[in-house]
């Protein structure tokens, strides 16, 4: 499907009291996955759409969903729900309830929010009289279909979101439990950020006929990003971390670990460095992760440790840097990761530490995405490893050899040491492509990108008309 034309909200059709609260909100003009996916919802059509977290996807069901309760208005049965919105983590769910109560301010829907981690009574007691809205994770939901708390016999809308994360988490299952409780009869909105095999058959189960709607090609990674891979030993990736979030430019950055006790020991080692620094993941409470998830957003934490799964539906602006300090092992991963920055027009930087056990991960990383991430070398042996890149052409880096006074310079290339980093033949040259390494083969690379790119971000924050998430 072709990108629409339309510049305005006011264009969509959708109701004056949804438009007032987007110019409540300063939003005027909306995202390309909001003007396909708007119209379509609206003429009740079921939407198989390809979006990624940042795209304004949320407001892209939410607007549509709120204009057609609005126009249908009916008291909820008791212990039902007109749509339902599953998630797979309890952050996202818990912005997707906030969109819906802040564009229908004016219509004030009756929204519930079902969660593990939190006491169920009280969520008991939220859907006794019945919801207009019920966002909700698989696990938390099926408990309360158990204990017959709710009933999905009267679902008019089913929004699936981030189904791809719900493969990754183990979800699949549990969701076809809970489409077989839903009526044949109904929307179905299903989002994903990439469309591997099981989900696409997920989809042809679930949909009937749908609109496909995409506003970028699956598992692309964001242009206003400038991407590094450092090669470091495993025991050296704490001290490196260390320096990278002293870099003068660093103002708040998201570390992403593969597990919750290595986001543990992370902020331990950091804690012993000096640098403050919170984590969030599946063994802390649901207040813990809300506290921690409102100080980072505000500025009071600058530095948060995270697995992918309590990361994912973090949104928030701001965030310079992503460090993946350990890779992840499915690919996919890692285009989620890193689209934690260059949000709202601002430029990123997505540093990755890559140690010898890791070395096919990024190999997978690389052919996923297309490009050959320029690459530092930070190991106590000083030789770097061959170097497969996506086109499958290997070549082995040079050792370093002493550095010259000029040398020192960041971009400017080494005739005796370590030359830039060359693109692969053929593929599309990158931002990141500049001096694949400072000459000690550190962290000025980075230090340099930094420099380059404070102003813009600097700006591309102040930008107004922000689309609405």
């Amino acid at each position: 499907m072709k990108d629409s034309t339309l510049t305005s909200f006011l264009e969509l059709g959708l109701a004056e009291t949804l438009t007032r609260a987007l110019a409540d909100q300063q939003y005027a003009t909306p995202t390309p996955i909001q003007t396909q996916t708007i119209p379509q919802v609206l003429a009740a059509r079921d939407v198989v759409g390809i979006a990624q977290t940042g795209t304004g996807k949320t407001a892209a069901f939410a607007l549509p969903i709120l204009h057609r309760l609005a126009a249908a208005p009916r008291r909820p049965e008791a212990r039902s729900c007109r749509v339902l919105v599953l998630s797979p983590t309890r952050e996202l769910s818990a912005q997707i309830v906030e969109s819906f109560q802040t564009y229908g301010r004016y219509l004030r829907p009756r929204v519930a929010l079902v969660i593990g981690g939190v006491p169920i009574n009280r969520q008991i007691r939220a859907l006794a009289a019945g919801v207009d809205v019920l966002v909700a994770t698989p696990g938390r939901l099926l408990d309360l279909l158990q204990s017959r708390a709710v009933q999905l016999d009267r679902v008019d809308i089913l929004v699936l979101d981030e189904a791809d994360r719900m493969l990754d988490m183990g979800f699949i299952h549990d969701i076809r439990r809970i489409v077989a409780k839903l009526p044949a009869k109904r929307q179905t909105l299903f989002f994903s950020a990439t469309m591997p095999r099981e989900i696409a058959e997920l989809a042809n189960h679930m949909l009937r006929d749908p609109v496909r709607v995409a506003v970028t090609p699956a598992a692309t990674t964001v242009e206003r990003i400038v991407q590094q891979v450092v090669h470091v030993d495993r025991a050296g990736k704490p001290a490196l971390l260390v320096e990278v979030l002293r870099q003068e430019a660093v103002e708040r950055t998201l570390v992403f670990t593969r597990t919750k006790r290595g986001a543990d020991k992370v902020v331990k080692a950091l804690t012993k460095a000096g640098l403050a620094a919170e984590a969030i993941h599946g063994n802390k409470s649901q207040n813990h992760r809300e506290r921690v998830l409102a100080a980072f957003r505000d500025g009071r934490v600058r530095t948060l440790i995270a697995t992918d799964i309590a990361a994912r539906g973090i949104d928030v602006e701001g965030i310079s840097h992503v460090v993946n300090f350990d890779l992840p092992n499915i690919p996919e991963s890692y285009v989620h990761r890193i689209g934690r920055t260059a949000r709202a027009g601002a430029d990123g930087i997505a540093i990755s530490f890559c140690d010898a056990e890791e070395r096919t991960f990024l190999r997978d990383i690389e052919k996923l995405i297309r490009m050959s991430i320029p690459a530092t070398d930070r190991r106590s042996d000083r030789r770097a490893p061959p170097v497969q890149h996506a086109n499958g052409a290997t070549g082995a880096k040079q050792p370093q050899r002493q550095r010259d006074r000029h040398s020192q310079q960041p971009g400017r290339q080494q005739r005796n040491g370590r030359a830039d980093q060359k693109p692969v033949q053929g593929s599309k040259p990158h931002r990141a492509e500049r001096p694949a390494a400072a000459p000690d083969g550190g962290i000025g690379t980075i230090a340099f990108m930094q420099r380059k790119q404070g102003a813009a971000r600097h700006a591309g924050a102040r930008r107004a008309a922000d689309a609405p998430r």
